[in-house]
């Protein structure tokens, strides 16, 4: 007589499973190039100038200001700098606006009302910096 013995191992959990909350999926933060690139952007086409003209007002690559507007590339604060100055912004105008739709962005998020406050009723004064 022979017995069949699993050769399938127990495991035995060492913590106990939590249920996941179902009414909220995981939300994705937006990335800091990702809106800088749309404030170039919009501001470019804005003005109703071409990525070669702002690109040689710039003194960078046209291939590069568009991967930069389309948040493919993280770029310098040199880069950023040109740029922005080629569409008539500092540096500081180029990050405060990008700081403006990374606190709508997350306020939507976080609270679904969209009025600049997150989870905690906080709200976002702070200024957003790139190195």
């Amino acid at each position: 007589m022979t017995s069949h013995v699993s050769k399938e191992a127990r495991v035995i959990p060492l913590r106990p499973q939590t249920a996941r909350p179902v009414d909220r999926p995981a939300v994705r933060e937006p990335l800091w190039r990702d809106l800088v690139g749309d404030v170039l952007r919009r501001e470019r086409l804005a003005q109703e100038r071409t990525l070669k003209e702002v690109a040689e007002a710039a003194r960078i690559s046209m291939p590069y200001l568009s991967e930069v507007e389309r948040g493919r590339k993280e770029a310098s604060s040199e880069v950023l700098a040109a740029a922005a100055g080629a569409l008539g912004l500092g540096l500081g105008d180029l990050l405060a606006r990008a700081q403006g739709e990374l606190v709508r962005l997350t306020s939507r998020q976080h609270t679904g009302a969209g009025r600049g406050r997150g989870a905690s009723g906080a709200r976002y004064d702070g200024m957003c910096l790139a190195a």
